[in-house]
């Protein structure tokens, strides 16, 4: 079982979250609750077929900025506090900042020697497993993963995360938890009746109002449990 919405991080996108304050210091553990546990860049993890992707190398547990460095050249590597959940920053490294096609984030469970992998945000030009990538509908991914799935209610802070039990996307190999999430690109709403899909509701994939909406995956991340096993 992978559900897609608590071993990761939080990021604010359009037409999902809303930030309100919150203090620095439980910015991590707000963070890695966000998500339920549930080619552009010739990366070790994706310069190989989708279907045998593997959390490894740049996308491994042992990652550091330093390998991030070595691989991707010190003039592409900038860390520092990017938006976190609820009004928070966070430290993170982000790879690529000046080319949003190429841009990647990674955050550090040591951010002392920002080693000991968390999270990656991987950039829009990147496939996961299986194929997935951002800009595919709930559609396109529901074929991929060969059965349905749920999602999270839009226009919250923590929404539009899909919550994965069963299919091709439920698990991945490496120890390693794959993060989809949706937000919807049609904001000619006023016709529609958004209820059923806003605020803290479990959507189910048949919905049609994600059709109308347009939904789309707009952030793909991988990450992992903390040394301690924390989530």
């Amino acid at each position: 079982m992978a559900d897609f919405a608590a071993v990761g991080h939080w990021r604010q996108v359009d037409g999902v979250g809303d930030v309100a304050p919150a203090s620095r210091s439980s910015a991590m553990l707000l963070r890695m609750s966000a998500i339920v546990v549930c080619a552009a860049l010739a990366s070790p993890a994706f310069a190989q077929d989708p279907s045998t992707f593997a959390c490894d190398g740049v996308f491994g547990r042992d990652s550091s900025e330093a390998l991030l460095i070595k691989t991707y050249g010190k003039e592409n590597v900038v860390t520092g506090n990017v938006d976190g959940p609820e009004g928070t920053t966070i430290l993170a490294t982000t790879v690529f900042p000046n080319d949003p096609q190429k841009t990647m984030e990674f955050g550090w469970w040591d951010e002392t020697n920002l080693t000991d992998l968390s999270y990656a945000d991987l950039s829009p030009s990147m496939e996961g497993p299986q194929g997935v990538r951002v800009g595919m509908s709930v559609e396109d991914v529901v074929a991929i993963n060969q059965a349905p799935f749920t999602i999270g209610g839009f226009w919250w802070d923590y929404g539009g995360y899909a919550s994965i039990e069963d299919g091709t996307l439920a698990h991945v190999e490496g120890n390693c938890y794959i993060s989809l999430r949706f937000a919807p690109t049609n904001e000619d709403t006023d016709d529609l009746d958004v209820n059923p899909v806003s605020g803290e509701v479990s959507i189910p994939t048949s919905e049609p109002l994600l059709k109308d909406l347009a939904v789309q995956v707009q952030v793909l991340s991988i990450s992992y449990e903390g040394p301690e096993g924390d989530e």
